[in-house]
């Protein structure tokens, strides 16, 4: 019996009564009709790319087959052919048929299952169409029974709700053992299948056991007491309290779920993977669709579950899964809400740092693959920002980046309440300054101040990369060099500016996290520029309005012998007068020289004054042999102009990407972004006082009194060689350092050295360094570190690559013998490279040139 004679095969009184039906009646049964035909092809579908799970079957339409014709195709093919077997009425397999209640068109006809010794039967189309067919809806009709009697039609009974499928450790092992026996594993790949294609499915599976979570909480709450007690850090895995909320939300079983996932990788030749990577694909797509449009599943009790069960999937790194679940997933999981993404991130900053790690190492391996595949089709119309599959693990990858900031070891509450009040009253204090700029000069438009964008993520969890000195996962681990390569940070830019008007537009300038210092260093670059232009052309504008002269650059003219006086005056003159000016491009002029300066003239500059400005006789700063860097002096004589000045000329180094000879510790940098020293970064000030401070924190005796014999009292030298005493707290020198409160006596003692006792001078350099660099998105990109970096430059030198960037001239090429410099155009930033006979005259000439040449003139 073909297809349409088994579609029409009905009694006599069904097709009278579906004649006489209405037109709406015969919609509906069209409507069944096409539902029916719509899952059996879906069924082939399944059946080419998953198969029946028996390995014993014979039909050559099914992956199951060993007589399989058409492993090599891709599923774009096997598609079009699903519908050519529904076309041709080819054979389907019994455990496939089951495919067909993914839509959940009710059945009301049961079949018995067939023989365990009978082997897979097969059924055909019409048989399937059998099967998915609903009864005809009575309508009005004029035959008569036989007795003449209209039938009664008896009442419908109520269909119960289908309870929904899910999966845990028991019900895993009661599948798998008879699976296992008897070599059948359809009933895995279809379990596997409907639970990971269903987010209500995987929301229920894996559940920690039903228990009072008030209660539970409340037993697992630890009292403030049993907190950590350290004043400088919070480690998140020492402290025990307990968020209800977040417990609320997600509530996966962990140890379990990953015992489940262990079982089934011990399955041989994996079964049930394409069966896994289908559903996670379909299951992916609808929660973009949902989390773009419908928005309700985020309504949903425990919707996290759906993302911690996946990402735990031992398989997400395999070729398989990187080809097409994983990058759906990473779309579907970067469209979260920020809700959501908060509550994930607070989640996985518990995990230990060897799994957040493994975590986002997939997630680079995802990365890097998907680059490597799509690098042909990349082009100018379409950028690495508007490849889904590249932006979707980015935006995961963010997710766990704050995860393992969270969970590291972080700056106090209480370091961070301070820092943020000094922060406050530090920027009351500029603006009060800056609101009466103009006073001294013409009065000028009022311009609105660029607001630095906080990521949205970092808000909500109050966080930064600078509270977080030691991360669970390394900061580079973060990093995607591949990515690197291929990403334009010019066009990134301009996507940047984008997402401030379209926040669906993607820039890796957002999320810094995956990007190496030199892409860091270009997307600020470009900034820089942009906001110069805007300088440029705000100056037009001003001459056009106000027929003021232009002044589209910070012109400053100094003399070498009086650069520090001449520079203070310029810039203090532009600070008060107009300090967005400062964020001009920089253009020197040295009296009676004849330099322009491209680059060169503002290098010069900037080498001198800082020699200048770091010079011990000077007295602004201290140096320290052991460590060959300077420190602040809390006894200098300059006022703060002086210190002003310095973080200006810091400020506009970077601003005009140009490096400087300074050397600061670290912790200045951090200082510089907001943070205040702590213990852990006086070694690098003082090592040998942090090493004296070391050892009396291990000292462990009863006698530390007797032993170190100190108070809350100190001494130090001043420049004068002379000895100072201040008292730590009130009546200091009356209290002991005891094993009590010896810890607190190094924390204040630090907190004297490292700001308490330069908190003038450093304000002030501050206050310079953020005239040119507040509207600048520098915080936000580098961390204390980098900016180091981005101010002194790297010390470790690769003459391979400056060798590779060189460029011959002249005639010269690589091979040239004695290629060296007597002679350059500084200002262009151009090396003269003559040919000498020998290196002993080249030597001679070279140090000649570089001893006694000075200054600029025109050759």
């Amino acid at each position: 019996m073909n297809n349409e004679d088994l579609i029409q095969s009905v009694s006599g009184d069904e097709a009278a009564g579906a004649l006489q039906s209405t037109c709406s009646d015969t919609n509906i049964q069209d409507g069944m009709k096409r539902a029916a035909a719509k899952q059996l092809i879906e069924a082939y579908y399944f059946q080419l790319t998953d198969g029946c799970g028996d390995q014993h079957c014979t039909n050559t339409n099914c992956a199951s087959s060993t007589n399989f014709a058409l492993k090599d195709k891709d599923r774009n093919v096997l598609a079009v052919m699903s519908i050519d077997l529904f076309k041709n009425k080819a054979q389907l397999c019994e455990n496939e048929r089951n495919k067909i209640a993914r839509n959940e068109i009710p059945s009301p006809m049961k079949q018995d299952s067939p023989s365990q010794n009978s082997g897979p039967s097969k059924v055909t189309v019409g048989q399937a169409l059998q099967l998915t067919r609903t009864p005809p809806i009575p309508g009005p009709s004029t035959s008569k029974s036989s007795g003449g009697a209209t039938p009664k039609m008896k009442p419908s009974t109520p269909t119960e709700p289908k309870e929904t499928p899910y999966l845990d450790e028991e019900k895993l092992h009661a599948i798998l053992k008879p699976c296992t026996d008897t070599n059948d594993w359809s009933p895995l790949i279809k379990c596997i299948g409907s639970v990971f294609y269903s987010p209500e499915s995987l929301i229920k599976s894996f559940q920690k056991k039903s228990t009072n979570n008030l209660i539970k909480a409340i037993l697992q709450h630890d009292s403030d007491d049993n907190m950590d007690t350290n004043d400088d850090f919070i480690d998140i895995h020492k402290v025990k309290t307990v968020n209800l909320e977040d417990r609320d939300e997600i509530n996966v079983d962990i140890e379990s779920l990953q015992r489940c996932f262990e079982m089934l990788m011990d399955t041989p030749d994996l079964p049930f993977q394409n069966a896994l990577i289908n559903a996670i694909v379909s299951l992916s797509k609808d929660i973009v669709i949902n989390f773009k449009f419908t928005r309700n599943l985020e309504r949903k009790e425990n919707y996290l579950n759906i993302f911690v069960i996946i990402m735990e999937i031992p398989l997400l790194h395999s070729p398989e899964f990187i080809d097409s679940a994983y990058p759906e997933f990473c779309k579907a999981l970067g469209c979260m809400p920020l809700s959501g993404q908060v509550k994930l991130a607070r989640y996985w900053s518990k995990f230990s740092a060897d799994r957040l790690r493994n975590m986002v190492l997939s997630l680079q391996q995802l990365l890097t693959v998907k680059l490597i595949d799509g690098e042909s089709k990349y082009s100018r119309a379409f950028q690495v920002n508007d490849d889904e599959c590249i932006t979707g693990p980015v935006r995961v990858m963010k997710i766990l980046y704050y995860a393992s900031l969270y969970g590291g070891q972080r700056d106090s509450r209480k370091i961070l309440d301070e820092e943020r009040k000094i922060l406050e009253a530090e920027s009351e204090m500029q603006n009060e300054m800056l609101g009466g700029a103009g006073a001294m000069g013409v009065e000028r438009e009022g311009k609105e101040v660029r607001p630095v964008r906080d990521d949205p993520l970092a808000k909500e969890l109050d966080i930064s990369h600078a509270d977080c000195p030691s991360p669970l996962v390394p900061f580079e681990d973060f990093i995607n060099d591949t990515l690197n390569e291929t990403v334009s940070m010019e066009m990134d830019y301009k996507y940047k500016l984008d997402s401030e008007e379209t926040p669906m537009k993607f820039s890796f300038f957002n999320h810094s996290f995956v990007l190496n210092m030199p892409s860091k260093q270009m997307g600020l670059y470009m900034d820089n520029r942009v906001q110069m232009y805007k300088e440029r052309r705000s100056s037009v504008i001003q001459t056009i309005v106000h027929g003021m002269p232009t002044m589209p650059y910070l012109r400053i003219r100094v003399s070498r012998n009086r650069i520090i006086d001449d520079a203070l005056v310029a810039l203090e003159m532009v600070a008060m007068e107009n300090p967005s000016d400062l964020r001009k491009q920089l253009f020197v002029e040295f009296d009676g020289e004849q330099g322009v300066d491209e680059g060169g003239v503002s290098k010069e500059f900037f080498q001198l004054i800082v020699e200048e400005i770091f010079n011990v006789d000077f007295g602004m700063f201290t140096y320290n042999p052991d460590t060959r860097q300077f420190w602040f002096n809390p006894m200098s004589f300059e006022n703060e102009g002086q210190f002003t000045l310095c973080g200006i000329v810091l400020g506009l180094a970077i601003y005009n990407s140009t490096i400087v000879d300074v050397h600061f510790p670290s912790v200045v940098y951090r200082k510089l972004v907001g943070k205040l020293g702590t213990f852990q970064d006086l070694k690098g000030v003082d090592p040998t006082l942090a090493r004296t401070l070391q050892d009396l924190l291990d000292y462990e005796g009863t006698d530390m009194e007797d032993v170190f014999m100190q108070t809350f009292q100190i001494s130090y030298l001043d420049v004068f060689g002379s000895t100072i005493t201040h008292s730590l707290k009130d009546a200091g020198e009356t209290i002991p350092v005891n094993q009590l409160n010896k810890q607190e006596f190094v924390d204040m003692y630090a907190d004297f050295i490292l700001n308490k006792s330069i908190e003038k001078q450093f304000r002030a350099f501050r206050r310079g360094f953020s005239m040119v660099t507040n509207e600048s998105p520098l915080r936000a990109l580098f961390r204390p570190e980098e900016i180091e970096m981005l101010i002194c430059g790297s010390e470790d030198y690769d003459f391979n690559a400056l060798e590779d960037a060189c460029e011959y001239d002249g005639g010269f090429d690589k091979k040239s013998q004695t290629i060296r410099l007597p002679t350059a155009h500084t200002c262009f930033n151009v090396l003269l490279l003559p040919d000498y006979l020998n290196k002993e005259k080249l030597q001679e000439r070279l140090l000649k040139a570089i001893t006694y040449s000075k200054g600029f003139g025109m050759l």
